[in-house]
């Protein structure tokens, strides 16, 4: 089968389709027939971190597909179902941090970005009817830690004020979509005209452009809880706009890993950090019942072949996305 695998080189130059032998079957284990797949930003972080050139990885962590084959005890699909693909494997029950065991396929694990998967059945989903192939690709990953940073770890409702900076990325985009599901009032930020505009036609309240000052902006108004995930460039502004007792939840650090700030002022603010990535079996089961009640879609970036993945990834790179970027496997 053909796959689009990562070696020898970091970066995007050490990607290629090749033709790779297809995986057995174990007996609780669906061979999946990919039909779209899904760029994620951890797409990019694995192909310049994975060093290991002896050892050739299957790169992504989304997919979508129909069943060609089933093993011999699979009790929960049958042959010819359409489905998405969990990346979360291991982590079944929700907990407030994941077992030893959890990994997320793409890094370490073998990913999904190829012509056909295999994957026990346990970390499948039958694909929600209303979505198309495209938008089913690039659900899984994006919006099962969107829905674990909003209300596992954020414990957002209606009443509340939610500002999310670096609108854009496929997270960003679920969170405001989910956020405004509920009846919160979002706020968000980009350095891009074009991506607060859409932001607004997505439901944002208001936004703020990331080259401004945010507190002159929001005109001394504190927020409830900020999901953040730009890093060390955010972090400090984003702490500043907390309402006394706030909480921010922090799910990535695309901008740098280390941070200074002030613990006077954090422990007298009575602020609240959390960490956290991925999710649940339990939290995807939860999420796509969230999405099929409030009929909500992923946004659409682009649409790209597989053979013209240098384009996408170039894309996603640039961060020129509002969405996801989706390959096709024809």
């Amino acid at each position: 089968m053909k796959a689009l695998v990562h070696e020898k080189i970091e970066g995007i130059q050490g990607l290629s389709l090749k033709d790779i032998k297809t995986n057995n079957l174990g007996k609780n284990d669906v061979r999946i027939k990919i039909k779209t797949i899904g760029l994620n930003h951890r797409d990019l972080a694995t192909i310049e971190s994975h060093k290991n050139i002896s050892e050739p990885l299957i790169t992504g962590s989304d997919g979508a597909g129909i069943i060609s084959e089933i093993g011999s005890e699979v009790s929960l699909f049958k042959v010819g179902d359409e489905v998405i693909i969990n990346p979360s494997i291991g982590w079944t029950t929700k907990s407030e941090a994941p077992p030893e065991k959890f990994q997320i396929l793409g890094n370490p694990l073998q990913g999904t970005f190829s012509e056909e998967f295999v994957s026990n059945e346990q970390f499948i989903a039958l694909k929600p009817k209303y979505l198309t192939w495209e938008e089913a690709g690039v659900l899984s990953l994006s919006a099962l830690t969107a829905y674990r940073a909003l209300f596992t770890k954020g414990e957002v409702s209606s009443l509340q004020t939610i500002l999310i900076p670096g609108i854009g990325g496929g997270v960003a985009t679920y969170m405001l979509q989910f956020a405004k599901a509920v009846g919160a009032k979002v706020y968000v930020t980009s350095r891009s005209k074009e991506k607060l505009e859409e932001a607004l036609n997505l439901g944002a309240d208001k936004v703020i452009d990331s080259h401004k000052d945010w507190e002159t902006e929001l005109d001394g108004e504190k927020v409830d809880i900020v999901i953040e995930s730009v890093g060390a460039a955010t972090f400090n502004q984003s702490l500043k706009q907390l309402k006394k007792g706030g909480i921010m939840v922090l799910f990535g650090s695309s901008t740098g890993d280390k941070v200074e700030f002030n613990l006077r002022e954090f422990f007298y603010g009575q602020y609240t950090l959390k960490g956290t990535t991925m999710g649940s079996k339990d939290e995807y089961e939860e999420m796509l019942r969230f999405i099929e009640t409030h009929s909500i879609k992923p946004i659409i970036d682009s649409v790209y072949d597989i053979e013209n993945y240098e384009m996408a990834f170039n894309r996603l790179n640039n961060a020129e996305q509002m969405g996801k970027i989706v390959l096709r496997i024809k």
